[in-house]
């Protein structure tokens, strides 16, 4: 498709108030699913955020790598086991978990970021102890009476120490973070990359989250696709976890942003990263994409 110059023009001009309210604020970015996997879509995502911190804003990025981890677990003959959609993390499996997530994925990240023309830096939860983590008991339902169970190195975040965050941000860096957390023993902790950007965003009071999903948003019947909602309150995302409404891989999404929006951050959103630059289309555009959780 072809586009007039005052087509062109048009795209521009749209963008610029957003440009202007949105510029100097932070934006949380949470990378993950197929936009991860999908080498066009990767490179749109890494567009996208180069383009965002060159009309001023401060984005920090939060990424996933489950499924990378699966695979590498595999590759050394151990199999994944989940409990209540977590899995089970032994001491070899963290270790697995943090070389995969810091030494692969984080810094292939980095370097795309660099290559075009970024300033980004690598980070895992362990340096400046910026997640400090805790163990997470798993909630499994039986008979009727949920019982707690100890499924090894997942964690919980206790706290985020924003100063190297603030620091780098400062300096005019792009912080791209990997969901590792450190206990008070020094051990490491994997912790969802969705809960790590939701605190994170909250602790930053980030103008915005942004949640990369492989499905267009919340519905509330996802069978019908005339039930999509553009728009959620934290009272009614918290009914909808409650009632059932939400459930399988969107609950910790969903959970991220009520807990980005009561750390202090301003909105958030649930977008469909395998749509071409879904980021700029978000930020940039009177209508957005996907599914907004506001206060």
């Amino acid at each position: 498709m072809t586009f007039m110059p005052e087509q062109k023009a048009a795209v521009l001009i749209e963008a610029l108030p957003y440009i202007q309210s949105f510029y100097g604020k932070t934006i949380v970015i949470k990378y993950g699913g197929n936009a991860m996997i999908n080498d066009q879509l990767k490179h749109k995502v890494i567009q996208d955020i180069i383009l965002m911190k060159y009309v001023g804003m401060r984005p920090v990025v939060v990424h996933g790598g489950g499924p990378e981890i699966t695979g590498f677990l595999k590759q050394i003959g151990k199999q994944s086991e989940f409990v209540s959609g977590l899995r089970v993390t032994d001491a070899e499996t963290v270790a697995v978990a943090e070389m995969v997530l810091v030494g692969k994925i984080n810094s292939e990240i980095v370097a795309l970021l660099n290559r075009r023309g970024a300033k980004a830096v690598g980070l895992s939860g362990k340096d400046a102890d910026l997640i400090k983590a805790r163990k997470h008991l798993a909630e499994v339902y039986e008979q009727g009476e949920i019982r707690k169970v100890d499924i090894g190195f997942v964690g919980d975040v206790v706290k985020i120490n924003t100063a190297i965050l603030t620091t780098l941000l400062a300096q005019d860096y792009i912080p791209v973070i990997a969901p590792i957390g450190v206990g008070d023993h020094n051990e490491s902790y994997n912790i969802n990359a969705d809960y790590v950007a939701g605190e994170i965003a909250g602790a930053l009071e980030a103008e915005k989250l942004l949640l990369l999903t492989d499905v267009e948003g919340i519905y509330r019947d996802y069978q019908d696709k005339d039930s999509f909602i553009s728009t959620l309150t934290l009272a009614e995302a918290r009914e909808m976890i409650l009632a059932g409404n939400i459930d399988g891989g969107m609950i910790p999404k969903v959970e991220a942003c009520v807990r980005a929006l009561t750390g202090g951050a301003n909105k958030t959103h649930i977008i469909d990263g395998r749509q071409s630059h879904s980021l700029l289309l978000e930020v940039f555009t009177a209508e957005g994409i996907g599914t907004e959780v506001v206060k």
